[in-house]
Order: C-alpha cells, then structure tokens, then sequence
C-alpha cells in the first residue's frame, strides 16, 4: 500500500507535469478548438488509454528492460527532441494549435486512436514511466507491480480529467478567440517557442544514473 505523504507527493509532481506544455496538450487544444467538447473527451481517453498501456508495461518490467539498455535512452530522446522539433516548425508555419490537425474534420473514435498513438510516443510520458514513476514506489511497502499499477491509475484518472477540463474550456472560447485580429499567427509563435524550448531540455537531458 502507498503511503499517504508519497502519494502527495506524486498527486503534486503529477499535477506539475500535466501543467507543463507539450504535444499532448498541444493535440488537446487542436481538435477540441476545431471540433468542439466532444473531442476534447476523446483526447482526454486516448491519452489516458495510453497512461494505462504504458503503466502496465512498467508493472511488468518491460520499460526497466528498455531502460537498462544505454542506447535505447538515447534514441528515445534523440526521437522524441525531433518529434518536437517538427511541430515546432508546423506550429510557426502554419498559424498554431490549429495547424497540427491535419484533416480538419475526424471521427471521435479516430481522435482516440490518434491521440493514444501521440501520447505512447510523447518523450514526457514515456521518460516520466521510465525514469520517474518508479521513483515513489517503496518496496518496504508490499508488491512493487502493484503499487506502480495504482500510481499508474491515479495518474490515469487525473490525466483524464484534466484534459477534458482543459479541452471543453478551450472548445467554449474556441470561437471568440479565433475572431480576434493576430490571433493565430500570436499564438502560433509562442507554442513554436514553448515546443523548441522542450526540445533543447530533451537534447541536454543526461541518462538517469550519469553526472
């Protein structure tokens, strides 16, 4: 069982990472804009099918597996840093948040689909099971796999909400927002910043364990 001051602990460090922008919320904010409440619900249960898939393959030792090899650290963040690189790019091009939904209309059971496969291949996640997530668990305190699958499922349900708090807010000021003079091009600036800034904090990332 998890103790109440490391599950504080993580409820804090979670809450922080899903502040933290990325392409998670980058997709987010693009379908719900274009698409209204509806897809945002379907960002939000893609990414927290994924947040499952990817605390059961740490239960299960799969990413310590991956991790314990030096290279694969690497490549998952040499990959990740030009995933990033990418949207920065299509994000300063093409006017914003907008621009990263490259068929303007889609199914909601396509925008799951797509926004699980975004969020497995999203270097925030997949370090943060990696390298972060094992971190509060104490094997003092009972079975290890267990308590990885219930700090799995609180970042699960808390990712859940989040996203679709945060896409029905950006579905009701999607119109007005739009209207505004400048807007696009504004915004688009500043996410192709935010998305370059996250790429070089990959690109200086050390391996966990190195000085």
């Amino acid at each position: 069982m998890i103790s109440s001051a490391t599950l504080g602990l993580f409820l804090l460090s979670v809450s922080l990472l899903l502040l933290s922008p990325g392409p998670n919320m980058a997709f987010l904010l693009s379908y719900s804009t274009l698409q209204g409440p509806r897809a945002a619900y379907a960002v939000a249960l893609g990414i927290a099918l994924a947040d499952l898939v990817l605390t059961l393959l740490t239960a299960g030792g799969v990413t310590a597996i991956l991790l314990a090899w030096p290279p694969m650290f690497d490549v998952l963040r040499l990959a990740g840093a030009e995933y990033l690189l990418w949207l920065a790019y299509k994000a300063w091009c093409s006017g914003g948040v907008m621009a990263l939904a490259s068929v303007p209309q889609r199914s909601e059971r396509d925008i799951v689909r797509m926004a699980m496969v975004n969020s497995l291949l999203n270097p925030k996640a997949l370090l943060f099971f990696m390298v972060f997530l094992p971190q509060f668990v104490d094997a003092s305190q009972g079975n290890v796999g267990w308590q990885l699958c219930q700090l799995g499922g609180v970042l699960t349900v808390l990712a859940f909400v989040f996203h679709a708090v945060l896409g029905c807010l950006a579905a009701s000021v999607s119109g007005w927002l739009v209207r505004q003079p400048g807007f696009a091009v504004w915004q688009g600036r500043v996410l192709a910043i935010v998305l370059l800034g996250l790429a070089a904090r990959l690109l200086i990332l050390q391996r966990p364990g190195n000085a």
